[in-house]
Order: C-alpha cells, then structure tokens, then sequence
C-alpha cells in the first residue's frame, strides 16, 4: 500500500470512531501519544494488540549543528579508508536522502496487577539515495544509486512494572531485552568513483538489526486532572557486547515529555517534546568500507531534539476497546557527528485494541 492509500485508510478509520457516542469508560487520553512505546500497564488478565506504522524522511546533510553540501563533502570531508586499495583521500559518494518505513505489532498482557508482558516485532523498509563524484578529486558527478534494504527487525521484550496506580497518576518501571532478529549482512549495488557497479555490504544505517542482545530499561509517568493530561518517560538501549562482525552499535537514550487535552471523551489532542541521544559504532565490520560517511563508525552519534503533535481517538459502545493514534514530528534542534542526513519528520499512525 503506498503512503497516498495508507492516509486515505486513516482518514476512514478516523472518520469511524470520531461520531460514536462517548461513554464514561473510555477516554482518549489514557493513552500517551502513539509515538510513545511502553506507556502504560494493564489490570490483570488484560491483553492488547497494536499495529504501527513510522515513516521517517531524512534529507541534506549536517555536521554538528551547521550544514554541509554534498560538494563540501566530496572535497574536503577525510575518508576513514583512505590509504586502502581504491580509497579515496575524500568522501567521494554522499547520500542526499532516505526515507525509513516501519511496520510495528505489538502484544501486551497482564498477568497481575502489578506486570504487563510486552513484545513488539518490526518490519523496515529502508531507501537511500547517493550521488558519486568522479575519480579521487574535484566536483565533477559521476552519476547518482539507490540501495534499499527491507526485512525483519530486532524484536523487544519488556516487562512493565507497576510502581503506583492511583486514580489521575501512574508510574511504573520498564525492563526487558532486544533480541537480535534483524540482519546485519544486507548487501546492495552501488556506483563508486571509477565507475564500477559492485554489490557491496551495505553501511550501518540500512542494516535492519544490531546483531547484539541489548538490554531495556526506563520509567514512565503519567497524570491527569479534569481535560489536561501529562506524561513523562525515559527509555534507553544499552549496548553492551559485540556482534559477531566484531562491533557494537552505540547506547540509545531517549527522554520525552508531553501534554494532551481532552476535547471531549474520544477525542485528545497532544503536544511532545522527545530529546534522543545516540553514540557512535564501537568497533567496525571489516566488510563495510568505502568513501561514504554511512561506513565511518565515527560518523554515527547524535543529539536531536523534536517536538511533536498527536491526535489521540478512543472507541465508544461499540467499538470500546479500540484506539486510533497520530503524531507527527520534526527536529528543533540536531548536533551532529557528521556529516550525516538530517532528520526532516516522521509519521506514527498506529491502531490499537485491548479486551
């Protein structure tokens, strides 16, 4: 389905729950906003299951927090490799677009009270476009490729651990483990500066997985009094260990905090503000090499902070049970260890159903 008839979708499953009567059981705000995963627990016996879709779009390039064109690149950023056979003095092939589409299940249940199970799978779609310059120096193009990677992600489990539950105020704690079910040996054709067409290893960034188990962990917040509601939560991927093409993608630290508003009882509107932190590769796959700033380990980490709107939609009588979620985001502010693509938006529509 393409994106044209996927928002057509969402505007008919919007346009489904938005007229139901409301009742006093179900209020869009229970929930935060679908961009946020783990945030809330469930009574005992409780199941629920969720579908998300993500597209994110990055585009241009940034270092630090200046821009960088692809011509300054070309010429001036050092290549990692240079000295190897074929390798440049320059980063002589520069990505100038990708865009990331995700699919999202989630399964949650609640063998008590106090600890909901979670696990959520994912399928990714990953595009990136590059433009090659000639030979080992100058601006002159050689001409532009598209590699694309898509298949299984890394698959997370948690556990939510309830820690108070009183009427207009939840807390409770995330631990769980990322199980490495995403490939790390995709491969794509490329153009290079001499005008070869070899299939290569693709760099770390259209990779689907981390090849590592990763451990969870975070705390997540949230109240509400009379139509405002708030949250807040921390959420971080450590890790720890190498995979077994001898490198280690960087921590994951992500902190976010929003306000919704109740506009009557199936209807919420939000406002987030999400700061993420990510480190650089440690250690390197001897297969991934070339003049692309993608392959550079170092070249990997950011800062990024993004704001976000939601609309939130909770079924009524006879659709009780059932959620609908949007939210859009873009960054405010990015610090880059670039040269790297800068995040544009992303895209969360997700559908959700407990019993």
């Amino acid at each position: 389905m393409n994106r044209l008839h996927f928002g057509g979708a969402v505007l008919c499953a919007a346009a489904a729950l938005l007229p139901i009567a409301a009742s006093a059981d179900h209020r869009a705000d229970d929930h935060a906003p679908i961009g946020v995963m783990g945030d809330h627990f469930h009574a005992k016996g409780e199941w629920m299951f969720s579908y998300r879709f993500m597209s994110m779009t990055m585009q241009d390039n940034g270092t630090g927090t200046s821009d960088i064109g692809p011509d300054e690149i070309a010429t001036t950023a050092p290549n990692l490799f240079f000295g190897a056979p074929g390798q440049p003095p320059t980063l002589r092939v520069v990505p100038t677009e990708m865009t990331m589409d995700m699919h999202m299940l989630g399964f949650m249940y609640a063998p008590s009270d106090r600890l909901t199970l979670m696990a959520m799978v994912n399928y990714l779609d990953n595009d990136m476009d590059h433009l090659t310059y000639q030979g080992g120096m100058g601006s002159n193009l050689l001409g532009g490729f598209t590699t694309r990677t898509s298949g299984w992600g890394d698959t997370k489990v948690s556990a939510l651990i309830a820690l108070i539950d009183q009427p207009g105020f939840r807390l409770h704690a995330i631990a769980g483990l990322s199980l490495p079910t995403g490939g790390t040996s995709e491969e794509a054709t490329i153009l290079t500066p001499m005008n070869m067409r070899p299939t290569v290893r693709t760099p770390y960034p259209m990779q689907l997985g981390s090849g590592s188990y990763d451990p969870i962990a975070g705390l997540s917040v949230a109240g509400r009094k009379a139509r405002l509601g708030w949250g807040a939560q921390w959420n971080s991927v450590f890790r720890l260990a190498d995979n077994d093409e001898d490198y280690r993608l960087g921590h994951q630290h992500e902190i976010s905090g929003w306000l919704s508003w109740l506009v009557n009882q199936p209807t919420s509107v939000s406002l987030r503000l999400t700061h993420k932190d990510r480190g650089n590769v440690r250690g390197r796959d001897p297969a991934i090499i070339g003049p692309v700033q993608t392959a550079d380990p170092e070249r990997q980490g950011f800062e990024r902070t993004e704001i976000g709107v939601g609309l939130n939609l909770a079924g009524q009588e006879r659709l009780a049970g059932w959620r609908l979620g949007i939210e859009w985001q873009t960054p405010i502010r990015e610090k880059l260890d670039g040269p790297q693509l800068r995040v544009d938006s992303s895209l969360t529509v997700g559908l959700q159903k407990s019993f």
